[in-house]
């Protein structure tokens, strides 16, 4: 009796006094002058829609004050962070002075939102979502400087957005993007991404994967086992200890002028094989292009991944500079398209200007595979045209009366159309049916509509040259291991009062339980794209314009 009766005197206690079993709310008052001290800091920083205070709540000595997302866009450093603590605490009643104080955002401590890298204290337990490999996709072997950190051994996909595209609602090939102040977004890109981001990135260590054509030379040479398309090239195989033979799966064939819906040269054709050998006569591959003109090239080589593929094929690329050795890593990344540099080629074809391919490795009894190599960007070979279920128009029947006229269904004949414009130009989606992914990575819709499919592309090309990696092991693909993935815009625009607009970084973490596969948090995202931005911003703010 005595246990029952303290039982109900505590009980009852609790119902007069909430506040010492329950948490009390912040008056919705304070919550609103808290939210503008927030507001009013943020906006020193960035231009976001309004931050508020959505609940608040005060249990024993602590308060917890919630924002919106808003508040989560916020590049939050240390010092803003102890000055948002500072000025919150400071409008505080006098009762709460003493409270400890957190202040959350999607779900975060503010102060937990800062990115690592710029914290005084180090998380020596954080894990980051860099991929470790000892073999990566490229190797560059005849360099002055190898990076021993940076990015060195990293694997990153990036692209210039947009492109020329077909839309189907015209029939006819158009930018993607309006022409604005004299520009086009779907060229605009490019002017930064390939002549300054792709060669600092791969100068830090990084091989580099685009979705898009990244060499702007309107010439394309075309050099393969299965014959030399519409040029004067040269294939040629030379046996050693170990011989040349055709492989069992498909392989790449440039076999005929343009490519239709679904058509892919990659599963056309046949690829040579085999054996590696670390000492003994080599079986060498020599790709000898005729060059119509003298100039600068990209160099993109192709191979079969297969069971047991050399991590070391010795590609070697004569050029008018000298020679260029690579190593590549064939147990990843077969069956596409892989840049291996720009060089210049002399006009003809000339014993130094050349391409080869050797079985020596420091892995005997493995298998190199070689394919067709890619000189130059060329122009856009994928020909295209209104899909068949949208190629049908209401035309009248052969009815005598007017009155009695019945429309029906007719399949109209479009023509398939090339863009006739440089490779370069085109969309990702054109450049992946070139590069042999499947169509359905690069047409989710199977063909009805190219705008669409082009932009949802680029990320399911990530996906899948990634499939089967450390990054992505869940997924069938070319098992790169990519680092990062980045997309390059630059969203023109205008506004009513022609004020400045500023720089914008899209993220993502509410997947995969907020996790790379790695067990990294997706939250690495946010800390890269706050490091990325706030550095542009105070570059621009610096040279240009202090608003930005």
């Amino acid at each position: 009796m005595k246990s029952i009766r303290i039982s109900l005197i505590l009980l009852f206690m609790a119902i007069l006094s909430p506040q010492a079993a329950m948490a009390q709310c912040i008056t919705t008052e304070l919550q609103t002058a808290i939210g503008h001290v927030i507001d009013s800091i943020a906006r020193e920083e960035i231009s976001v829609g309004e931050i508020e205070i959505k609940s608040g709540f005060i249990r024993g000595k602590n308060i917890q004050l919630f924002a919106n997302d808003n508040c989560s866009y916020i590049p939050f450093r240390e010092e803003n962070v102890a000055r948002i603590y500072r000025e919150v605490r400071a409008i505080l009643p006098p009762e709460l002075a003493q409270h400890q104080l957190q202040i959350l955002t999607d779900d975060h401590l503010i102060e937990d939102l800062i990115p690592p890298s710029l914290r005084s204290k180090i998380d020596k337990k954080r894990i980051t979502f860099s991929n470790k490999v000892e073999n990566p996709l490229i190797t560059k072997i005849s360099t002055r400087h190898t990076p021993t950190n940076g990015l060195q051994n990293r694997h990153i996909a990036l692209w210039q957005s947009h492109g020329y595209y077909y839309e189907q609602k015209l029939t006819r090939w158009e930018w993607q993007r309006a022409r604005i102040f004299q520009t086009v977004e779907d060229l605009y890109t490019q002017g930064y991404v390939l002549p300054f981001l792709v060669p600092m990135l791969e100068q830090a260590g990084a091989t580099v994967l685009i979705p898009r054509e990244r060499d702007t030379q309107t010439t394309e040479i075309i050099i393969d086992n299965d014959g030399c398309f519409n040029n004067h090239s040269k294939y040629t195989e030379k046996e050693g200890d170990k011989q040349w033979s055709t492989g069992s799966m498909p392989g790449f064939a440039h076999s005929r002028a343009t490519y239709k819906d679904f058509e892919n040269p990659f599963l056309e054709g046949s690829y040579r094989q085999t054996e590696t050998i670390n000492f003994g006569e080599k079986a060498l591959i020599e790709w000898a292009p005729r060059v119509p003109k003298k100039g600068k090239y990209a160099v993109y080589i192709s191979y079969k991944t297969v069971q047991n593929s050399t991590s070391d094929a010795h590609y070697t690329v004569h050029h008018k500079g000298g020679i260029s050795e690579f190593r590549v890593n064939q147990q990843m990344g077969g069956g596409t398209w892989i840049y291996l540099g720009h060089f210049t080629f002399d006009t003809g074809k000339r014993g130094d200007c050349k391409v080869t391919l050797t079985n020596h490795s420091t892995m005997p009894c493995q298998i190199v595979t070689a394919d067709a190599v890619k000189i130059g960007g060329g122009y856009g070979n994928i020909a295209r045209r209104i899909s068949d279920k949208g190629a049908t128009e209401n035309v009248p029947s052969s009815a005598k009366s007017l009155a009695s006229v019945k429309r029906k269904m007719t399949k109209v004949n479009h023509p398939y159309e090339t863009s006739k414009y440089p490779r370069f130009c085109e969309a990702s989606r054109y450049w992946m049916q070139w590069a042999g992914v499947p169509d359905s990575v690069y047409s989710a819709s199977q063909g009805d509509n190219d705008y669409i499919d082009d932009y949802k592309s680029r990320g399911y090309w990530v996906n899948y040259i990634s499939g089967g990696s450390s990054a992505n092991p869940d997924e069938a693909g070319l098992g790169i291991p990519i680092d990062m993935a980045f997309a390059f815009h630059t969203d023109a625009g205008t506004t009513m009062n022609d004020s400045t607009i500023g720089t914008l970084g899209i993220f993502c973490t509410r997947t995969s339980d907020a996790v790379y596969a790695n067990k990294a948090s997706r939250y690495e995202a946010r800390n890269l794209t706050d490091l990325v931005l706030s550095n542009i911003t105070n570059d621009i703010r610096t040279l240009y314009e202090p608003n930005w």
